[in-house]
C-alpha cells in the first residue's frame, strides 16, 4: 500500500486556507482554481479506477463547497494511487493550484 499522507496533508492545507479565505478572494478566482483542481483529481481517480471509460466532470457546487470538493476528489484519488511517484505528482498538482489560488 502506498503512503498517501503527503497528498492528504497538502489537500487539507489547501482546504483549510480556502475555508479561512474571505469571500472576495474566493470570488476573485480561488474557488474556481479549487474547482479546477477537484475536477482534475477526480478525472485522475476515474481514469485509474475505470481505464478506458470517459470520466464524468465534477459539478460546480458553488464557491463555498470548493474546499469540500477537493477533499472528496483527493480521497477518491488516494484510494487508487499505486506508487510514490503518483503521490508526488498529485501533491505537485495540489501545491501548484494552491499557489495559483493565492491562498
Amino acid at each position: 500500500m502506498v503512503d498517501t499522507t503527503p497528498l492528504t496533508q497538502a489537500v487539507d492545507h489547501f482546504a483549510d486556507r480556502l475555508r479561512a479565505a474571505p469571500q472576495s478572494r474566493l470570488q476573485r478566482g480561488a474557488a474556481a482554481e479549487a474547482l479546477a483542481l477537484a475536477r482534475e483529481l477526480s478525472r485522475r481517480a476515474q481514469l485509474a479506477d475505470e481505464p478506458g471509460a470517459e470520466p464524468r466532470e465534477m459539478p460546480d457546487a458553488g464557491m463555498f463547497a470548493a474546499a469540500d470538493q477537493i477533499l472528496v476528489a483527493a480521497h477518491d484519488l488516494a484510494v487508487v494511487l499505486k506508487s510514490e511517484a503518483e503521490v508526488a505528482d498529485a501533491v505537485r498538482v495540489v501545491e501548484e493550484a494552491r499557489e495559483r489560488a493565492g491562498v
